[in-house]
């Protein structure tokens, strides 16, 4: 999305540029962190992955805990690139076989939160938003364009996973 799309969408909800700041950004990362967390606590893991009895496979791309997995793999992903310029997709260590305990689940929540804190104690000042970072296709976006993508995508799946086990419940 453009920096004036980005701009404008914060607008369309009544904030304006000068109120886009690090620590609000660190907020609501944060929030999403916590809300995973909790999410994952309350369900009873036996749904995690989909309903008992329903073969993984089917379940797997619409159960709550795929989308809280993609909602935390898009932060990773973002935040690794940004950090280590690693900009791989975590599919692979995000699997059921590899997650397959809420212990384990938790701990790459954690993991992942904890690559996003580092990224942000790089960010020293507001016009560090306006900076650009260059993407894998060697196309450059401004770090808040990037940031605003990134949460607006990983709280699409955070919804997701919310509404999915609400409606298992």
């Amino acid at each position: 999305m453009p920096r004036s799309c980005a701009i404008e969408e914060f607008a369309s909800v009544g904030v304006e540029p000068e109120g886009i700041t690090i620590a609000s950004f660190d907020q609501e990362f944060a929030a999403l962190h916590r809300r995973s967390r909790e999410l994952t606590e309350a369900m009873p893991f036996e749904i995690f992955y989909g309903n008992p009895g329903t073969p993984m496979r089917v379940v797997a791309a619409h159960s709550p805990g795929e989308n809280i997995l993609r909602s935390a793999a898009v932060v990773e992903q973002t935040f690794g690139g940004i950090t280590a310029n690693l900009w791989d997709d975590p599919f692979e260590w995000t699997l059921p076989e590899t997650l397959s305990t809420r212990e384990l689940v938790t701990e790459y929540l954690d993991e992942v939160e904890e690559v996003r804190r580092r990224a942000f104690m790089s960010f020293r000042q507001q016009a560090d938003l306006l900076k650009e970072v260059t993407l894998p296709s060697g196309r450059n976006r401004s770090l808040i364009d990037l940031l605003l993508d990134t949460l607006a995508r990983a709280s699409e799946y955070h919804q997701r996973a919310a509404g999915i086990l609400k409606t298992l419940s």
